[in-house]
């Protein structure tokens, strides 16, 4: 009798129903799945995924294309992913991009067209037609995370209606000058993220007979960057605003720490909000607009699974706009009368 067959024995299944639960293809109950795992855990029998590949054809690896590893809205991103992989049963490799045009190339032209991954999960990176069609001719499930990628199923929040909504919450409280502190509008990320939360910043000044003028400065995306910015626009009384949207929360610490060396309260003297929901927002009272970047790793390898499960539909070419949260804190207050 084979290893398997006393697994099945000891769960009270069929044997086909105990390869099932191993290997993950096919539906299994949950409590038939548990009952499988805890069998084969009791005997010490693990899965050959090498040869569970040879007979599938698939290697139940999932690549990943991500630009950052070292910044934190990536790497929840990247744990909600990896989390929702191992519950499926999946293994995930990590492929870095930079600017490097050579480099991209090189990934999608030789590691993701070899069969080392059954599918592609694109973290704000905008895939091109030309790749978008070579995966797909091979079989490979996509989506994408951080914009719209047409022909494939993609999800995002709406940053123009949430940096929007972040800036009516300033003038609600009865504040007229307001900046944006984001990121640099000449060296965008893919799906032009610093644009699209200055957009709404604008729309909403506008909404309200606001925002002529100097009202933008640029900072790098992190705490060191929304340091360097707060000193420079907060340094001088005369051209302070009473409020800042700062284009991320690390930003928004940054420009809080700026504040404090300056000795300007918050918010007494000047109310800060930004984008995100980081950890440090909450420890520091900061107000933000929540997005829940580890859900959407989750939500992705939920569509990557659908796919793979109907692999002989054509992938839905649809867009998911994710809500945000606004979440209000100490870091935001009324306007002072002039």
């Amino acid at each position: 009798m084979s290893i398997l067959a006393d697994v099945a024995r000891i769960a009270g299944v069929s044997k086909s129903t105990a390869s099932r639960a191993l290997s993950g293809r096919g539906y299994v109950s949950t409590d038939t799945r548990r009952k499988v795992e805890a069998a084969a855990s009791e005997l010490g029998y693990v899965v050959s995924s090498t040869a569970a590949s040879l007979v599938t054809g698939r290697t139940r690896n999932v690549g990943v294309v991500i630009p950052y590893i070292n910044r934190w809205y990536f790497a929840e991103v990247l744990e909600g992913i990896e989390s929702a992989l191992i519950r499926a049963g999946y293994d995930l490799t990590l492929y870095r991009l930079s600017t490097d045009r050579d480099l991209r190339r090189r990934v999608f032209d030789y590691f993701l067209v070899r069969k080392r991954v059954d599918a592609v999960i694109a973290v704000t990176i905008a895939l091109s037609p030309h790749e978008v069609e070579m995966l797909q001719a091979l079989g490979k499930p996509l989506v994408a995370i951080g914009g719209r990628v047409a022909g494939i199923p993609s999800l995002s929040i709406d940053d123009v209606e949430t940096s929007r909504l972040a800036t009516e919450h300033l003038i609600s409280l009865g504040h007229e000058r307001i900046i944006h502190v984001g990121g640099d509008q000449d060296e965008q990320m893919d799906f032009r993220v610093h644009s699209q939360r200055y957009t709404g910043f604008q729309r909403a000044m506008a909404e309200a007979g606001l925002g002529e003028g100097d009202d933008f400065r640029e900072a790098e995306f992190s705490i060191s960057g929304g340091y360097a910015a707060g000193l420079a626009v907060l340094g001088d009384p005369r051209t302070r605003p009473t409020a800042i949207f700062a284009g991320c929360d690390e930003i928004a610490v940054g420009i809080m720490m700026a504040a404090r060396q300056l000795g300007i309260g918050v918010p007494h003297d000047l109310s800060i909000i930004g984008i995100d929901d980081h950890p440090l927002a909450e420890t520091l009272g900061i107000t933000t607009l929540a997005q829940r970047p580890g859900a959407q790793g989750g939500r992705a390898v939920e569509l990557l699974l659908e796919q793979i499960d109907q692999h002989d539909a054509p992938a839905p070419d649809e867009h998911l706009l994710l809500p945000t949260g606004l979440t209000v804190r100490s870091s935001t207050g009324p306007a002072r009368p002039a």
